[in-house]
């Protein structure tokens, strides 16, 4: 671990508290949760399960796709600005996607949104309605025009998560094939394409865990932000559920994939990261849910912020650090 090598552009300023004093936890929450209310738009019922990325434009030096579920209890994708991380200027106006074959173009819905620059070009993926849920994929430059592509996959799908650079000179994601509904399974695959329109290669990840190894994610499991490249591999944070008789419960842990082959997985951690345990994480619209969607990393330092759905209601932000991250990944590792 000393020669860490952790991979990723310079970022000083990006939000951080140091963890408390009194706290042993692997990850701790920001003291200024959430971050984002559920009415920050004149028109949402709730903001939760949304992306943010580096992005420098006049005074803004991050921007973001949220998910905006409105009054009317309709899905919605918006775009962000903010000038420290923490406070936002979300617009009011959705994303209007441009470019799609009129065949998938028709918006249904949108929901859960990752976002990864890849070269000079933001790629946002989403849970997008065409005849079920499916993996939306479109670019934008300046996050106020929206590129959309084809599909990614065949419905059903869900949780489709761009690596940040090409794998053996192929675009490669992560998704979780699921059901129409509220999925009571799932595992982790991962597809490649060389042009981000045919999608194949398609290599099983991970499943969920047995019960009496890992219960927080015995249920089902899905890829959650951009996987971080470092020289121990890929660092996936990912989510996990466990059914209770109350229902189902979202946490989130993390994972280490194979650089070359990231369907091989090195290490998984059998403790959670953090679990729902405040208020706002356990009452909501969909109560007990941490539902990780993106991350903020320095390399120099090894800083990590986590933004994560609140009990699909808010957006709560947690903190730790890589290198403290991937020795629990190995040190609780459940393979």
């Amino acid at each position: 671990m000393d020669k860490l090598r952790i991979i990723g552009d310079a970022l000083p300023g990006m939000p951080w508290e140091e963890r408390p004093a009194a706290s042993r936890e692997i990850m701790w929450r920001c003291s200024a949760n959430p971050i984002v209310g559920r009415d920050a738009l004149s028109t949402s019922n709730s903001i939760f399960n949304s992306a943010v990325v580096p992005f420098k434009q006049g005074r803004y030096n991050y921007a973001g796709v949220f998910r905006c579920d409105d009054t009317n209890i309709r899905m919605r994708l918006h775009a962000g600005f903010s000038v420290d991380g923490l406070k936002w200027d979300i617009d009011e106006e959705d994303i209007r996607l441009e470019g799609a074959d009129p065949e998938v173009g028709q918006w249904v819905y949108g929901y859960d949104p990752r976002v990864v620059r890849i070269g000079d070009k933001y790629y946002v993926t989403w849970c997008n309605g065409y005849h079920g849920p499916t993996i939306g994929v479109a670019w934008t430059a300046d996050f106020r025009t929206f590129h959309q592509l084809e599909n990614a996959f065949l419905p059903y799908n869900r949780n489709g998560v761009l690596f940040p650079r090409k794998i053996g000179g192929r675009f490669a994601m992560l998704s979780r094939p699921s059901d129409t509904g509220h999925t009571p399974f799932g595992d982790i695959f991962y597809s490649e394409s060389p042009d981000l329109e045919f999608w194949g290669r398609h290599r099983h990840v991970m499943a969920p865990a047995a019960f009496e190894k890992s219960a927080w994610q015995c249920t089902k499991i899905g890829a959650g932000p951009v996987p971080i490249e470092t020289s121990e591999g890929w660092l996936l944070i990912y989510h996990g559920v466990h059914g209770t008789c109350n229902g189902f419960v979202y946490a989130f842990g993390s994972a280490l994939l194979d650089l070359d082959r990231p369907w091989k997985v090195l290490a998984r951690s059998g403790a959670y990261l953090l679990s729902p345990r405040e208020s706002y994480e356990c009452m909501g619209d969909v109560p007990n849910v941490a539902f990780p969607c993106a991350t903020l990393h320095d390399p120099a330092t090894g800083r990590l912020a986590v933004y994560y759905g609140c009990a699909d209601t808010v957006v709560g932000l947690a903190f730790g650090r890589i290198p403290e991250i991937i020795e629990f990944t190995r040190r609780t590792n459940i393979l």
